[in-house]
Protein backbone atom coordinates (compact mmCIF):
# COMPACT_ATOMS: atom_id res chain seq x y z
CA UNK A 1 0.00 0.00 0.00
CA UNK A 2 1.22 3.46 -0.89
CA UNK A 3 2.76 5.17 2.17
CA UNK A 4 0.86 8.41 1.51
CA UNK A 5 -2.47 6.56 1.36
CA UNK A 6 -1.64 4.71 4.60
CA UNK A 7 -0.72 7.98 6.31
CA UNK A 8 -4.00 9.55 5.19
CA UNK A 9 -6.00 6.60 6.56
CA UNK A 10 -4.17 6.80 9.90
CA UNK A 11 -4.88 10.55 10.18
CA UNK A 12 -8.58 9.95 9.47
CA UNK A 13 -8.75 7.13 12.04
CA UNK A 14 -6.94 9.26 14.63
CA UNK A 15 -9.27 12.18 14.00
CA UNK A 16 -12.29 9.93 14.28
CA UNK A 17 -10.98 8.55 17.57
CA UNK A 18 -10.53 12.07 18.94
CA UNK A 19 -13.95 13.11 17.68
CA UNK A 20 -15.55 10.15 19.40
CA UNK A 21 -14.19 11.51 22.66
CA UNK A 22 -16.33 14.60 22.20
CA UNK A 23 -19.34 13.30 20.27
CA UNK A 24 -21.56 10.48 21.52
CA UNK A 25 -24.38 8.76 19.68
CA UNK A 26 -27.61 8.72 21.71
CA UNK A 27 -30.32 6.28 20.59
CA UNK A 28 -32.97 8.28 22.45
CA UNK A 29 -32.48 11.32 20.25
CA UNK A 30 -31.01 9.45 17.28
CA UNK A 31 -28.32 12.15 17.17
CA UNK A 32 -24.68 12.72 17.86
CA UNK A 33 -24.35 14.74 21.07
CA UNK A 34 -21.32 16.62 22.42
CA UNK A 35 -21.38 16.28 26.24
CA UNK A 36 -19.70 19.68 26.48
CA UNK A 37 -22.90 21.32 25.25
CA UNK A 38 -25.43 18.91 26.72
CA UNK A 39 -27.62 19.55 29.72
CA UNK A 40 -28.28 17.26 32.68
CA UNK A 41 -31.42 15.14 32.71
CA UNK A 42 -33.04 17.16 35.54
CA UNK A 43 -32.86 20.83 36.52
CA UNK A 44 -31.71 19.81 40.01
CA UNK A 45 -28.69 17.99 38.57
CA UNK A 46 -27.95 20.91 36.25
CA UNK A 47 -28.12 23.34 39.16
CA UNK A 48 -25.71 21.25 41.22
CA UNK A 49 -23.27 21.04 38.31
CA UNK A 50 -23.33 24.82 37.88
CA UNK A 51 -22.97 25.36 41.61
CA UNK A 52 -19.90 23.15 41.65
CA UNK A 53 -18.25 25.48 39.14
CA UNK A 54 -19.31 28.45 41.28
CA UNK A 55 -17.76 26.90 44.41
CA UNK A 56 -14.55 26.33 42.48
CA UNK A 57 -14.65 30.03 41.49
CA UNK A 58 -14.77 29.09 37.82
CA UNK A 59 -17.37 31.77 37.26
CA UNK A 60 -17.35 31.75 33.45
CA UNK A 61 -18.14 28.02 33.29
CA UNK A 62 -20.67 28.43 36.09
CA UNK A 63 -22.52 31.12 34.13
CA UNK A 64 -22.62 28.85 31.07
CA UNK A 65 -24.14 26.02 33.08
CA UNK A 66 -26.66 28.28 34.83
CA UNK A 67 -27.71 29.65 31.44
CA UNK A 68 -28.19 26.08 30.17
CA UNK A 69 -30.60 25.43 33.01
CA UNK A 70 -32.59 28.57 32.26
CA UNK A 71 -32.71 27.78 28.55
CA UNK A 72 -33.71 24.10 28.84
CA UNK A 73 -35.83 24.31 32.01
CA UNK A 74 -37.32 27.84 31.93
CA UNK A 75 -40.32 26.91 34.10
CA UNK A 76 -38.45 24.85 36.66
CA UNK A 77 -38.31 26.10 40.26
CA UNK A 78 -34.53 26.04 39.91
CA UNK A 79 -34.59 28.64 37.09
CA UNK A 80 -34.78 31.75 39.32
CA UNK A 81 -32.04 30.28 41.51
CA UNK A 82 -29.83 29.86 38.45
CA UNK A 83 -30.54 33.47 37.44
CA UNK A 84 -29.65 34.63 40.95
CA UNK A 85 -26.33 32.78 40.81
CA UNK A 86 -25.46 34.44 37.50
CA UNK A 87 -25.68 37.75 39.36
CA UNK A 88 -23.47 36.34 42.11
CA UNK A 89 -20.86 35.22 39.58
CA UNK A 90 -20.71 38.67 38.03
CA UNK A 91 -20.53 40.36 41.42
CA UNK A 92 -17.63 38.10 42.41
CA UNK A 93 -15.82 39.32 39.28
CA UNK A 94 -16.46 42.97 40.23
CA UNK A 95 -18.79 43.42 37.28
CA UNK A 96 -21.17 45.27 39.58
CA UNK A 97 -23.55 46.98 37.21
CA UNK A 98 -23.94 43.83 35.11
CA UNK A 99 -24.62 41.91 38.34
CA UNK A 100 -27.37 44.38 39.27
CA UNK A 101 -29.01 43.87 35.88
CA UNK A 102 -28.92 40.08 36.21
CA UNK A 103 -30.36 40.29 39.74
CA UNK A 104 -33.10 42.49 38.31
CA UNK A 105 -34.11 39.71 35.92
CA UNK A 106 -35.03 37.59 38.95
CA UNK A 107 -37.28 40.39 40.26
CA UNK A 108 -38.89 41.04 36.88
CA UNK A 109 -39.20 37.49 35.58
CA UNK A 110 -39.69 35.58 38.83
CA UNK A 111 -41.46 38.07 41.15
CA UNK A 112 -42.32 35.38 43.70
CA UNK A 113 -38.74 34.23 44.15
CA UNK A 114 -37.63 33.75 47.75
CA UNK A 115 -34.46 35.61 46.82
CA UNK A 116 -36.25 38.94 46.18
CA UNK A 117 -35.47 40.58 49.53
CA UNK A 118 -31.86 39.42 49.41
CA UNK A 119 -31.50 40.74 45.86
CA UNK A 120 -32.76 44.20 46.84
CA UNK A 121 -30.19 44.25 49.65
CA UNK A 122 -27.42 43.19 47.28
CA UNK A 123 -28.39 45.88 44.79
CA UNK A 124 -28.36 48.50 47.54
CA UNK A 125 -24.95 47.34 48.80
CA UNK A 126 -23.53 47.51 45.28
CA UNK A 127 -24.89 51.04 44.92
CA UNK A 128 -23.23 52.06 48.18
CA UNK A 129 -19.97 50.44 47.14
CA UNK A 130 -19.96 52.35 43.85
CA UNK A 131 -20.94 55.58 45.62
CA UNK A 132 -18.03 55.25 48.05
CA UNK A 133 -15.73 54.36 45.17
CA UNK A 134 -16.69 57.54 43.32
CA UNK A 135 -15.54 59.60 46.33
CA UNK A 136 -12.05 58.16 46.01
CA UNK A 137 -11.73 58.91 42.32
CA UNK A 138 -9.52 61.84 41.39
CA UNK A 139 -10.90 64.79 39.43
CA UNK A 140 -8.60 63.79 36.58
CA UNK A 141 -10.14 60.33 36.34
CA UNK A 142 -13.64 61.83 36.60
CA UNK A 143 -12.84 64.18 33.72
CA UNK A 144 -11.75 61.27 31.54
CA UNK A 145 -14.56 58.95 32.54
CA UNK A 146 -17.27 61.60 32.48
CA UNK A 147 -20.40 61.62 34.63
CA UNK A 148 -21.68 58.12 35.25
CA UNK A 149 -25.27 57.69 36.38
CA UNK A 150 -25.06 53.94 37.06
CA UNK A 151 -25.23 54.67 40.79
CA UNK A 152 -28.51 56.54 40.42
CA UNK A 153 -29.95 53.78 38.26
CA UNK A 154 -29.06 51.15 40.86
CA UNK A 155 -30.66 53.06 43.73
CA UNK A 156 -33.75 53.70 41.62
CA UNK A 157 -34.05 49.94 41.09
CA UNK A 158 -33.94 49.44 44.87
CA UNK A 159 -36.78 51.94 45.32
CA UNK A 160 -38.81 50.43 42.49
CA UNK A 161 -38.34 46.87 43.74
CA UNK A 162 -39.29 47.64 47.35
CA UNK A 163 -40.86 51.14 47.55
CA UNK A 164 -42.03 50.58 51.12
CA UNK A 165 -39.03 48.57 52.26
CA UNK A 166 -36.46 49.76 54.77
CA UNK A 167 -33.88 50.41 52.05
CA UNK A 168 -36.04 52.74 49.93
CA UNK A 169 -35.53 55.90 52.08
CA UNK A 170 -31.72 55.60 52.27
CA UNK A 171 -31.60 54.74 48.56
CA UNK A 172 -33.53 57.91 47.75
CA UNK A 173 -31.26 59.90 50.06
CA UNK A 174 -28.12 58.45 48.42
CA UNK A 175 -29.33 59.61 45.00
CA UNK A 176 -29.43 63.16 46.36
CA UNK A 177 -26.03 62.72 47.95
CA UNK A 178 -24.50 61.52 44.68
CA UNK A 179 -25.90 64.52 42.77
CA UNK A 180 -24.72 66.89 45.51
CA UNK A 181 -21.18 65.54 45.21
CA UNK A 182 -21.40 66.10 41.45
CA UNK A 183 -22.26 69.76 42.01
CA UNK A 184 -25.80 69.37 40.68
CA UNK A 185 -27.30 71.30 43.56
CA UNK A 186 -30.84 71.88 42.31
CA UNK A 187 -31.17 68.26 41.17
CA UNK A 188 -29.82 67.07 44.52
CA UNK A 189 -32.30 69.29 46.36
CA UNK A 190 -35.18 67.79 44.37
CA UNK A 191 -34.12 64.26 45.34
CA UNK A 192 -33.80 65.16 49.03
CA UNK A 193 -37.28 66.69 48.83
CA UNK A 194 -38.57 63.29 47.72
CA UNK A 195 -37.28 61.76 50.95
CA UNK A 196 -39.31 64.30 52.94
CA UNK A 197 -42.42 63.83 50.81
CA UNK A 198 -42.36 60.05 50.41
CA UNK A 199 -40.94 59.05 53.81
CA UNK A 200 -41.83 61.91 56.20
CA UNK A 201 -41.72 59.77 59.35
CA UNK A 202 -38.49 58.00 58.48
CA UNK A 203 -35.21 58.81 60.24
CA UNK A 204 -33.64 59.64 56.87
CA UNK A 205 -35.94 62.67 56.60
CA UNK A 206 -33.85 64.42 59.24
CA UNK A 207 -30.67 64.00 57.21
CA UNK A 208 -32.49 64.95 54.00
CA UNK A 209 -33.76 68.20 55.55
CA UNK A 210 -30.21 69.11 56.53
CA UNK A 211 -28.91 68.29 53.03
CA UNK A 212 -31.57 70.49 51.43
CA UNK A 213 -30.10 73.41 53.36
CA UNK A 214 -26.60 72.30 52.33
CA UNK A 215 -27.70 72.16 48.67
CA UNK A 216 -29.01 75.74 48.79
CA UNK A 217 -25.92 76.84 50.70
CA UNK A 218 -23.66 75.38 48.02
CA UNK A 219 -25.86 76.81 45.30
CA UNK A 220 -25.55 80.30 46.77
CA UNK A 221 -21.75 80.33 46.58
CA UNK A 222 -21.81 81.35 42.90
CA UNK A 223 -24.50 84.02 43.29
CA UNK A 224 -23.43 87.64 43.63
CA UNK A 225 -25.81 90.33 44.87
CA UNK A 226 -29.04 88.30 44.60
CA UNK A 227 -29.12 86.64 47.99
CA UNK A 228 -32.50 84.91 47.85
CA UNK A 229 -30.88 81.47 47.74
CA UNK A 230 -28.55 82.34 50.61
CA UNK A 231 -31.46 83.64 52.68
CA UNK A 232 -33.42 80.49 51.88
CA UNK A 233 -30.50 78.34 53.06
CA UNK A 234 -30.24 80.33 56.30
CA UNK A 235 -33.95 79.83 57.01
CA UNK A 236 -33.68 76.11 56.25
CA UNK A 237 -30.77 75.69 58.65
CA UNK A 238 -32.65 77.65 61.32
CA UNK A 239 -35.71 75.46 60.84
CA UNK A 240 -33.55 72.36 61.16
CA UNK A 241 -32.08 73.61 64.45
CA UNK A 242 -35.57 74.45 65.76
CA UNK A 243 -36.95 71.00 64.90
CA UNK A 244 -33.87 69.02 65.97
CA UNK A 245 -32.16 71.14 68.63
CA UNK A 246 -30.33 68.17 70.15
CA UNK A 247 -29.20 66.62 66.88
CA UNK A 248 -25.48 66.40 66.27
CA UNK A 249 -26.00 68.07 62.89
CA UNK A 250 -27.53 71.12 64.60
CA UNK A 251 -24.07 72.25 65.69
CA UNK A 252 -22.91 72.09 62.10
CA UNK A 253 -26.08 73.86 60.99
CA UNK A 254 -25.30 76.79 63.32
CA UNK A 255 -21.83 77.09 61.80
CA UNK A 256 -23.35 77.13 58.32
CA UNK A 257 -25.80 79.85 59.41
CA UNK A 258 -22.94 82.07 60.57
CA UNK A 259 -21.00 81.48 57.33
CA UNK A 260 -24.02 82.33 55.22
CA UNK A 261 -24.83 85.39 57.29
CA UNK A 262 -21.26 86.60 56.75
CA UNK A 263 -21.78 86.04 53.04
CA UNK A 264 -24.97 88.12 53.14
CA UNK A 265 -23.09 90.91 54.90
CA UNK A 266 -20.30 90.81 52.35
CA UNK A 267 -22.72 91.00 49.44
CA UNK A 268 -24.64 93.89 51.00
CA UNK A 269 -21.33 95.68 51.46
CA UNK A 270 -20.41 95.02 47.81
CA UNK A 271 -23.73 96.46 46.64
CA UNK A 272 -23.06 99.55 48.73
CA UNK A 273 -19.63 99.86 47.12
CA UNK A 274 -21.21 99.61 43.68
CA UNK A 275 -23.55 102.54 44.41
CA UNK A 276 -20.68 104.48 45.93
CA UNK A 277 -18.66 104.12 42.72
CA UNK A 278 -21.70 105.37 40.81
CA UNK A 279 -21.69 108.38 43.18
CA UNK A 280 -25.16 107.43 44.37
CA UNK A 281 -24.21 108.10 47.96
CA UNK A 282 -27.73 107.93 49.38
CA UNK A 283 -28.26 104.38 48.06
CA UNK A 284 -24.77 103.41 49.19
CA UNK A 285 -25.50 104.69 52.69
CA UNK A 286 -28.72 102.64 52.86
CA UNK A 287 -26.85 99.41 52.07
CA UNK A 288 -23.96 100.21 54.42
CA UNK A 289 -26.56 100.86 57.13
CA UNK A 290 -28.20 97.50 56.34
CA UNK A 291 -24.88 95.79 57.00
CA UNK A 292 -24.69 97.43 60.43
CA UNK A 293 -28.32 96.80 61.33
CA UNK A 294 -28.66 93.22 60.09
CA UNK A 295 -25.11 91.90 60.53
CA UNK A 296 -23.78 93.60 63.65
CA UNK A 297 -21.67 90.54 64.56
CA UNK A 298 -20.01 90.44 61.18
CA UNK A 299 -16.54 91.80 60.44
CA UNK A 300 -18.17 93.87 57.70
CA UNK A 301 -20.15 95.88 60.27
CA UNK A 302 -17.19 97.94 61.50
CA UNK A 303 -16.15 98.67 57.90
CA UNK A 304 -19.68 99.74 57.06
CA UNK A 305 -19.77 102.19 60.00
CA UNK A 306 -16.73 103.99 58.61
CA UNK A 307 -18.37 104.15 55.20
CA UNK A 308 -21.64 105.51 56.62
CA UNK A 309 -19.77 108.52 58.03
CA UNK A 310 -18.10 109.08 54.66
CA UNK A 311 -21.39 108.86 52.77
CA UNK A 312 -23.03 111.29 55.23
CA UNK A 313 -20.32 113.87 54.59
CA UNK A 314 -20.64 113.46 50.82
CA UNK A 315 -24.43 113.77 50.92
CA UNK A 316 -24.24 116.96 52.98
Amino acid sequence: MNRNILLTILIILFSAANASAFWIWTPETNKWVNPKYSVKETPIEQLELARDYYKKKDYKEAIKEFNKLIKHYPKAVEAPEAQYYIGLCLEEQDEFYEAVKEYQVVIDKYPFSERSAEIVKRQYDIGEKLLEGRKDRSKFIEAIAGTNYDVIDIFRKVIKNAPYGELAPPAQYKIGLYLLEKGLFQEARDEFEKVLNDYPDNEWSKAAKYQIAISDSRRSTNVEYDQKITQSAVEEFKEFVDIYPDAELSREAKKHIQTLRDKEAKNAYMIAQFYEKQQNYKAAKIYYQAVVDEHSNSKWSSKALVKIREMTEKIE
